[in-house]
């Protein structure tokens, strides 16, 4: 499409889209070359008319040439070119004036678009449509103003009723031609009635457009019509906020001069040096800084500029700028987060130096109780770690779950962070043996669900995390407050390589938790994709392929090492980790399950075969007298039941309370 048009997007809280709307303007000659080739390769006629040959044009149009062709017609292409001869000749030919292309452009908006103003008085004087609106419901007056068709604009307008028709997301010919930043195009449409204030379907004002794209002429000439310099849009954004937010420091200078309110706020409590900072302008953050603005001001979350500018990507200077600007570094937000919080969760390892230099309180904590140094152990970002640990943050201390920063790394399988705490405390350190870490506390030291880093890095999978706390004396053995081992959480993760781990330690494979199940039990059922659902995480069918793949290979693994198959756990749980006694009585609730059952009913059944491969009670039944079949028939995994009739399994045996057959449950 050859028209130039504002895009959707626009500024938005803390992360306003720069590129959409001068995206639009930067593809205009793109489109046009796009759309050039497109008509090159069409028919002979439209080809005729690009090589500007009327003479070919009539040969073709004598031929009985269509010149009413489908998608663009020859007089898209004569309307495009600009030439009103042409154009005139296809119309006396029979050419529809007003035919709509796939865009549902008419030759008008084309002619438009390229400026032609010899064109469109042809196609006007031959009735064209002025109100005729393409897709986006742009008129040729919003594609005269998106373009700074001036004189065709000035055709065009008599003939209008009003130059303030809106296109489908609310904007006038007004809005175009201030985000292009046509100046005389703006003047036109003020001096024909142009509402200067008319808002689009997001409360945009031209003021903001100009200010957001940077053109200060534009911007200047708005204001000076009556423009209203502090309008906000639906997210309360000023035009203040827009230009700050893409760093347009002439119009930031010239909003400013005119003395708006430098702290206003906009609908989530973010001032123009809030979103300065979190786009990294760093330029109209001093500017900012420079006029008066509130370098301690808190939004709605209470979070101030500094907490953005040590989170945001290209923020380093701005940080600097307000603490030097005398900005709290131990402010914190509403659920706790300091600026060092910040850093640490996103990596910014300068600028964490820079809080800490500057009076940044190493263990403050969160709501949560953690400190910068669990966030950074969570989001593994190893060289943060060794900054607070040098700047003396306590290794020791408690955060989530009475968790330690250990505790979060192993969880989020960054080894590198393991290592880092693991080997770090030794110049702290009055006493170390096998089972003390260095930093002074027991490796095995439970948070408040009962868990040892060793169960973490057992459910976060990472095999080298558990070979160092296990090196470090960490007891494989170990029991929760539910009595699982690590052993347990690596089987209900899938986790084949930390399972074989723990088992080459000597852990008891068939040890049970206190509702009676074994890591086979858990390796059987834990129903990974169920908890994939609930978090709305995609996968593709090749990693759900590797994944049942590595279940398969704990099952395996866990036979070939001793585990009892027929183990049957205690009653009452409808699924693997969650007690459901409201399902105590219903018929179809899960009880006394065994590995067997617990693969049929979740449906893994590559899980299934490793398990029959060792079962020769394939027709066992559970408590309520039910088979594998009758749970895989129940809850329609046809690949499970095949499997099973496979095997010898009986379709036709029944429960003993309701006497129900696998078929029926079907």
């Amino acid at each position: 499409m050859v028209l130039r048009a504002p895009g959707r997007g626009g500024p938005r809280d803390g992360c306003p889209q720069t590129g959409r709307a001068g995206r639009a303007v930067s593809l205009a000659s793109k489109q046009a070359s796009e759309l050039q080739s497109e008509f090159l390769y069409s028919p002979p006629l439209i080809q005729a008319i690009f090589s500007g040959d009327p003479e070919e044009i009539r040969m073709l149009i004598y031929k009985s040439e269509d010149i009413n062709a489908l998608k663009r017609t020859p007089l898209h292409a004569a309307a495009f070119l600009g030439d009103a001869e042409i154009t005139e000749l296809l119309i006396l030919s029979g050419a529809r004036v007003n035919a709509k292309d796939n865009m549902w452009l008419t030759p008008l908006h084309r002619a438009v678009a390229s400026r032609s103003e010899e064109s469109v008085r042809v196609l006007i004087r031959h009735s064209a449509d002025v109100n005729a609106r393409d897709k986006n419901w742009q008129t040729p007056l919003h594609v005269a103003a998106a373009n700074n068709a001036l004189r065709c604009a000035e055709v065009i307008i008599p003939l209008l009723s009003s130059v303030n028709v809106s296109d489908r997301g609310g904007r006038t010919a007004l809005h175009h031609a201030a985000l292009n930043g046509h100046t005389e195009m703006v003047n036109l449409l003020l001096a024909k009635g142009a509402n200067i204030n008319a808002f689009d379907k997001k409360d945009g004002r031209a003021l903001h457009w100009a200010a957001f794209m940077g053109h200060l002429d534009v911007a200047c000439l708005l204001v000076s019509q009556g423009a209203e310099i502090s309008c906000k849009d639906k997210r309360g954004y000023t035009p203040l906020h827009t230009a700050a937010s893409s760093g347009q420091i002439a119009v930031v200078k010239h909003l400013l001069n005119l003395s708006v309110e430098i702290d206003e706020s906009n609908a989530f409590g973010n001032t123009a040096l809030h979103v300065a900072c979190f786009n990294g302008q760093d330029a109209v953050v001093s500017e900012l800084i420079d006029y008066g603005a509130n370098v301690s001001q808190a939004n709605n979350k209470g979070f101030t500029p500094l907490h953005f500018a040590a989170a945001s990507t290209h923020g380093a200077l701005c940080l600097e700028f307000l603490v030097n600007n005398g900005a709290d570094v131990n402010v914190q937000s509403r659920d706790g987060k300091s600026p060092l919080h910040m850093t640490a969760v996103h990596g910014r390892f300068t600028r964490s130096q820079t809080l800490i230099q500057n009076g940044g309180e190493i263990d403050c904590v969160d709501k949560d109780g953690n400190t910068p140094l669990h966030i950074a152990a969570r989001y593994g970002h190893e060289l943060l770690i060794n900054t607070l640990i040098t700047s003396g943050a306590d290794c020791t201390r408690r955060g989530v779950h009475d968790m330690f920063p250990l505790h979060l790394a192993a969880l989020n399988a960054h080894s590198d962070c393991c290592r880092k705490l693991l080997s770090s405390g030794r110049k702290f350190s009055l006493m170390c043996n096998d089972s003390v870490l260095c930093a002074g506390f027991q490796i095995d030291t439970p948070d408040s669900l009962g868990r040892s880093c060793l169960h973490a890095a057992a459910a976060g999978g990472n095999v080298e995390c558990v070979k160092l706390l296990l090196s470090s004396g960490g007891d494989h053995n170990k029991r929760d407050k539910c009595g699982r081992t690590p052993l347990h959480y690596a089987a209900a993760s899938r986790h084949y390589q930390c399972l074989e781990t723990l088992a080459a330690c000597g852990t008891a494979v068939n040890a049970t938790d206190q509702w009676g199940r074994s890591a086979l039990h858990y390796a059987a059922a834990s129903d990974l994709d169920r908890r994939r659902r609930v978090n709305l995480e995609p996968e593709s069918e090749g990693v759900q392929a590797e994944r049942e793949k590595e279940a398969a290979l704990c099952l395996e693994f866990l036979l070939q090492s001793g585990a009892t198959a027929s183990l049957r756990d205690k009653q009452g749980y409808s699924s693997l980790l969650d007690r459901d006694d409201s399902h105590q009585d219903d018929p179809e609730s899960l009880n006394a399950k065994s590995p067997l059952h617990l693969a049929a009913y979740h449906g893994h059944a590559q899980a299934l075969e490793v398990l029959l491969q060792g079962e020769r009670e394939v027709d066992q039944g559970d408590e309520g007298g039910r088979t594998p079949l009758a749970l895989a028939a129940l809850r329609g995994h046809a690949e499970c039941v095949h499997t099973l009739l496979s095997q010898g399994a009986s379709p036709r045996l029944t429960d003993s309370q309701y006497g129900r057959s696998a078929v029926h449950l079907a």
